[in-house]
């Protein structure tokens, strides 16, 4: 590797090292401010705290990181640029792809990173981070209980109840009905369901069972049974960040049996899913197209390339999530939603660069 290579795949890491230091120390000053009343209020243990913002850092990191290396490779540009340096290396005989190499290594790297921060750390730093914005930050009413609840729990197995608390860990007009071939061999009532910690079994409060046979019905019937039943809590209201907590192999196992079971919840696991292998990807894109913006000196200044940059920036994020809610929430593709922001701006990418180049 060259000279022109290190000079710039050092600035490149180190300016997006510098802007990950400069920004998370502020997330987590606003954070706090925000929710210092909620800790002291619970007197949440330090240790705790200390766990939580560590959790915090990760898992933003995460989210946002493709921001922050896309505005780092403007800034550190926009200087070369201004600086003149740019100008010297073209006139040396450099061409613009050779120019690009450093940017593609660094790329590269800043990829390999993201695909490790994905599939293993991040999904431990935001179980922890939900664990902690439930348990402490987020008042009862504002965990609402979940409505409607039909799932297929095994091969022989189907689950409901109308409504679910995940404080109380109560469920109520639970039903569950056992079907060997296609023949309903026996059914469960209870007017509620709740799940005891101590010793992982469940209440049924005005239990009532018919089991079918050649002989006859058989009905049996208590004000209230302890018992052990073939499903988890979870199986009767996931939480809605349990695919972000699951390391990708592990996602890919709990999707396909969501599948199995019926889950309304395809869409939301799904995007979590293809996130992990679009997200790297877009590091790519997004360096491609701040260099071609930036690599190029403007009467402006930095002060264009940086307003360029972070307009791009908030229309990547929108479209992330416009389509992200869309899959989450509707028929729409995940793997589309997944991918689309990063097909649109691959090819503003390729235009860009086809005009910086000229």
């Amino acid at each position: 590797m060259k000279i022109l290579d290190w000079y710039i795949l050092k600035r490149y890491l180190f300016t997006f090292l510098m802007m990950l230091l400069l920004f998370i120390p502020i997330g987590i000053t606003v954070n706090l401010a925000e929710k210092i009343g909620k800790i002291l209020e619970n007197k949440v243990p330090f240790g705790e705290v200390a766990l939580y913002y560590l959790n915090f850092t990760i898992y933003f990191a995460n989210l946002l990181f493709p921001i922050f290396l896309f505005l780092s490779v403007i800034w550190f540009t926009s200087k070369l640029a201004n600086n003149t340096e740019i100008v010297a290396f073209l006139s040396s005989g450099v061409s613009f792809s050779r120019f690009l190499r450093p940017y593609i290594i660094g790329a590269t790297i800043v990829s390999l990173f993201a695909m490790i921060l994905g599939f293993y750390l991040a999904p431990i730093a935001s179980q922890g981070f939900n664990e902690f914005t439930y348990k402490y930050l987020k008042s009862a009413r504002h965990q609402d209980p979940g409505q409607n609840i039909f799932r297929q729990i095994n091969d022989t197995d189907l689950i409901f109840v109308s409504s679910f608390d995940k404080i109380q860990k109560t469920g109520y007009n639970f039903t569950l009905e056992h079907i060997e071939g296609n023949e309903l061999t026996y059914k469960m009532f209870a007017n509620s369901i709740r799940y005891s910690e101590a010793d992982s079994t469940y209440k049924l409060f005005n239990y009532y069972k018919r089991t079918i046979t050649d002989n006859g019905d058989i009905i049996e019937a208590q004000r209230q049974l302890d018992t052990v039943l073939p499903f988890d809590l979870e199986d009767l209201m996931p939480v809605n960040y349990i695919a972000e907590t699951k390391p990708y192999s592990e996602l890919v196992e709990f999707i396909d049996k969501e599948k199995a079971r019926g889950s309304s919840n395809i869409g939301r696991y799904e995007i979590v899913k293809y996130k992990k292998w679009s997200l790297p990807v877009s590091v790519f894109i997004l360096t491609i197209i701040a260099v071609a913006v930036s690599s190029i000196k403007r009467r402006g200044g930095m002060g264009f390339n940086l307003a360029f940059g972070i307009t791009t920036a908030m229309v990547y994020v929108f479209f992330d999530k416009v389509f992200g809610v869309l899959a989450e929430q509707s028929d729409f593709s995940p793997i589309i939603a997944a991918w689309l922001p990063n097909l649109v701006f691959g090819i503003l990418a390729i235009f860009l660069l086809y005009n910086a180049k000229r």
